[in-house]
């Protein structure tokens, strides 16, 4: 099984993950008010997903991540949308990211320094589909079995979907990623959501979750993502990994599941201000997660260059 991540850490030595999707959606008028949240524009408004995806390709984003995240075959389905209907949205999910690279790579101008990026299928937590704020909690009260049962059939065709890599995302607790990383047959990575400096969500410890996702054959990177920017630092100097690791933070925002809505203040641009140190604390693929913008993936990837050339500059006595 190869690494697509490979030629990436081999020449430029990082990877700029994308940022916000559906937050960024709803900045721009989308109205995502719906158990389905951005997965509701892959029936209501592709177009409007496809040219966000590139926006952050332009924006240096390494990698495009589908709208697949809340999309699930029992979340279609509680809105009446039978199994073969689902199963095109998710695909529609990755064919959208993989138009908008098309697109972008097909224009010269947008090559100079950059590798082709690449394209990752978005396997959200089950707490997701819920839509009750519990992929930050985990505690979901299902066996092994039974997020194995739930996550199977939609991993199954976003490994036949054409996507580079599978992201597995903000994954709340040990069970969930030992049922995922059971599963796995493609590329994929596992991100965490953490609730502090040493834990995931569901109160498991992170460095003993990053042990278990980095054993699987099919892992090739594992971290942390919608944690607040202040916890990274920390998680990163405990989360020892084989694999390269990976963080993409939130803006620092909470999400209010009862209202709905994110409460607190932004913390958005001290991700790239952050970034450097997170890579020097060995994290490779960096990026934003909700409430983050193409603007902060810009500054993340310049920040990052920067820390490179200044990395490999030669030392002056």
């Amino acid at each position: 099984m190869g690494n697509p991540l490979a030629r990436f850490l081999d020449s430029q030595r990082f990877v700029i993950l994308d940022g916000g999707l559906a937050t960024e959606l709803e900045r721009r008028g989308a109205d995502l008010r719906d158990p389905l949240w951005s997965a509701k524009l892959l029936l209501d408004a592709p177009e409007m997903i496809e040219e966000l995806h590139y926006d952050y390709f332009v924006a240096g984003a390494d990698v495009g991540t589908g709208a697949s995240y809340q999309a699930s075959f029992q979340g279609f389905l509680a809105r009446g949308i039978d199994a073969a209907r689902a199963e095109h949205l998710l695909r529609l999910s990755v064919a959208l990211v993989r138009r908008a690279r098309q697109r972008f790579w097909s224009d010269e101008r947008n090559r100079a320094g950059r590798i082709e990026p690449l394209v990752a299928a978005s396997v959200g937590c089950y707490g997701a589909m819920l839509h009750d704020g519990s992929e930050y909690r985990g505690d979901y009260g299902l066996s092994r079995a039974e997020l194995r049962t739930f996550h199977e059939r939609r991993l199954r065709v976003l490994e036949d979907s054409g996507a580079d890599i599978i992201a597995c995302e903000t994954i709340p607790s040990r069970l969930e990623a030992e049922a995922l990383v059971s599963l796995l047959e493609a590329p994929a990575w596992i991100s965490f959501s953490c609730r502090n400096e040493r834990e995931v969500s569901h109160g498991e410890d992170f460095a003993e979750c990053v042990r278990l996702a980095s054993r699987a054959s099919a892992v090739v990177a594992v971290g942390m993502n919608c944690t607040h920017p202040r916890y990274v630092s920390g998680l990163l100097s405990i989360g020892a990994s084989d694999k390269p690791r990976l963080c993409y933070p939130n803006s620092g925002e909470v999400w209010d599941a009862d209202r709905k809505e994110w409460t607190g203040s932004t913390d958005s641009s001290s991700i790239a201000q952050l970034a450097p140190t997170w890579y020097r604390l060995g994290a490779r693929l960096i990026g934003g997660c909700c409430r983050t913008s193409p603007e902060t993936i810009t500054t993340i990837r310049r920040a990052l260059t920067e820390q490179v050339i200044t990395q490999d500059a030669p030392h002056r006595s």
